[in-house]
């Protein structure tokens, strides 16, 4: 059996990708997220690390390195590589970035705002992107929760993907596709001494505008974000992507990627598990404000 991704495996496999790029024994590293990375603080090397959760997952490191090094080369203030490459670790991989100066003040949606607008106004790189492969990953992180998981919820939301899958390719966009961010929410921007900088650069893709703007959307629906903060997103931005036709397709794609997301958190975490029932519940019933919340 493959052995649960928490903390102590983070730790372990940190410490060997560590030692095998030169830097100092991460023994104090200081755990700042644990989710699809597991993301810790270094101290006085001024570096941050991201051990990727599963073994699969070395080439999108390598691209996210990759869209880093371009997005900070076209005037997009980003979190910068430290190391160029991913270092493998188990199989695993992590990478290795600049620490930002401490926050000045807590990212709100209006910073999200003018960060996409400079996103979405550049060509695309001189190499490829892909898709927003939103629905992709939702059999690996259900698999991931085999056993724990009741299979009625899990057929269920497979059912699902595979509906809005074959909706999203019928979608006519409002904005002309090109660079997006892919997961574009406040708590992936720092609001440093100098602005705004964008983080988690893994979704960076080439698709519709759309999926940027419905991430916040949902926010508001489904988070608890007040009304007055995605009027202010949308202010900023200039169009709100709930006037779109397309909407309610990406939304309940989202969804369904957002529900499917927490199962790779329930083996050892109750918590986890009633989130996740919760969210199956919600769509199930077709309850489309019920409040849930992040994990």
């Amino acid at each position: 059996m493959t052995a649960a991704f928490d903390e102590p495996l983070a730790r372990a496999l940190l410490a060997t990708a560590c030692a095998a790029a030169g830097l100092p024994d991460p023994v104090d590293a200081r755990l700042l997220a644990l989710g699809e990375n597991a993301v810790f603080d270094l101290g006085p090397t001024a570096v941050v690390a991201k051990v990727g959760r599963g073994p699969g997952l070395a080439e999108r490191a390598r691209r996210e390195l990759l869209v880093a090094r371009w997005l900070d080369g076209q005037g997009v203030p980003v979190v910068r590589p430290y190391l160029p490459e991913p270092w493998p670790a188990g199989g695993h991989p992590v990478t290795f970035w600049h620490r930002l100066a401490p926050a000045v003040a807590p990212a709100r949606t209006a910073d999200l705002a003018p960060l996409l607008l400079a996103l979405h106004r550049l060509p695309e790189p001189p190499f490829p992107l892909g898709r927003r492969d939103l629905l992709g990953p939702v059999d690996r992180w259900l698999a991931a929760a085999e056993g724990h998981l009741d299979p009625a919820d899990a057929e269920f939301l497979r059912h699902r993907k595979d509906e809005f899958a074959a909706a999203l390719d019928g979608l006519t966009p409002e904005l002309t596709p090109g660079v997006i961010h892919g997961d574009a929410l406040p708590r992936n921007v720092h609001v440093g001494p100098d602005g705004p900088v964008l983080l988690d650069l893994e979704t960076v893709s080439a698709d519709l505008r759309e999926h940027d703007l419905v991430v916040l959307a949902l926010s508001h629906d489904r988070y608890g974000v007040p009304a007055e903060e995605y009027r202010a997103f949308t202010a900023g931005y200039g169009w709100d992507v709930r006037d779109w036709p397309g909407f309610a397709v990406l939304r309940g794609a989202r969804e369904t990627a957002s529900a499917a997301w927490v199962a790779q958190r329930v083996p050892g975490s109750p918590a986890a598990a009633a989130e996740f029932r919760r969210r199956v519940g919600s769509l199930r019933d077709g309850r489309a404000t019920v409040r849930w919340y992040p994990f």
